[in-house]
């Protein structure tokens, strides 16, 4: 089995997470899988949603969007904001950073994590989760410089990545012409320390057996496990 980018079933895409690319924002991370793009800024705002207001606890959300050329036809901008797949994608990139995240760490402000594709090429939304947690310890890492905090809120590293059954085997990290043709397309929200967050799984076809799911997952982590020294370098840690 050959798949389309030549890689072998367990190997990720060539991954790059470039750090300060944003002049304006407190954490900002460039972030490519292979050919999908996604700049993910982190900006601190001192206030929080009003459920939150006189609890002493900050608020992590995030916002997702594709760039009308991200893809080989151009998207509607206002289109693909309201639509419910990117409604779907933002609550889970918030989700999973707010899962690492020690809510009352950082007084009552929220932080907004914008992850915008460039490019998409398969997987911007594990790539929008594995760059969005280098924008956020960032900007923490802004906050503890101006004495706002006294240590980074964060529990654990956050990261994910896409797992699939293409041409009947288990491959890691499917780029668009396996997503696209895959009988099954999963992905796995895991924290450093091997904690699962969130796992999204579909049969594009005929249902997959358990052995296959367990296939997928012990993929998954040899990914996340190779992403999080990659989280790390790129902050410095």
């Amino acid at each position: 089995m050959k798949r389309p980018s030549g890689r072998t079933p367990n190997a990720l895409r060539e991954i790059s997470l470039e750090t300060g690319v944003s002049k304006y924002a407190e954490g900002s991370c460039l972030t490519k899988f292979g050919e999908t793009h996604v700049l993910c800024t982190a900006s601190i705002e001192d206030r929080v949603p009003p459920f939150l207001r006189n609890t002493g606890r900050g608020w992590v959300t995030a916002e997702y969007g594709m760039l009308p050329r991200s893809t080989e036809t151009r998207i509607d901008r206002r289109r693909a904001a309201e639509s419910g797949r990117t409604q779907e994608i933002q609550r889970l990139i918030g989700r999973s950073l707010r899962a690492v995240t020690r809510l009352d760490g950082f007084g009552e402000r929220q932080i907004r994590v914008d992850c915008d594709v460039l490019q998409a090429d398969g997987g911007t939304r594990t790539a929008a989760i594995t760059g969005g947690y280098v924008a956020l310890h960032l900007a923490f890492q802004h906050m503890r410089s101006l004495d706002a905090i006294e240590e980074i809120p964060l529990s654990d590293s956050v990261a994910a990545i896409s797992c699939g059954l293409w041409e009947g085997e288990a491959v890691l990290d499917l780029d668009y012409a396996e997503d696209s043709t895959a009988q099954a397309d999963s992905n796995f929200v895991f924290t450093g320390s091997g904690g699962i967050v969130e796992v999204q799984g579909t049969a594009e076809g005929d249902p997959f057996s358990q052995d296959a799911f367990l296939a997928l997952m012990a993929l998954a982590r040899k990914g996340v496990d190779e992403l999080a020294p990659l989280q790390a370098a790129a902050l410095g840690l």
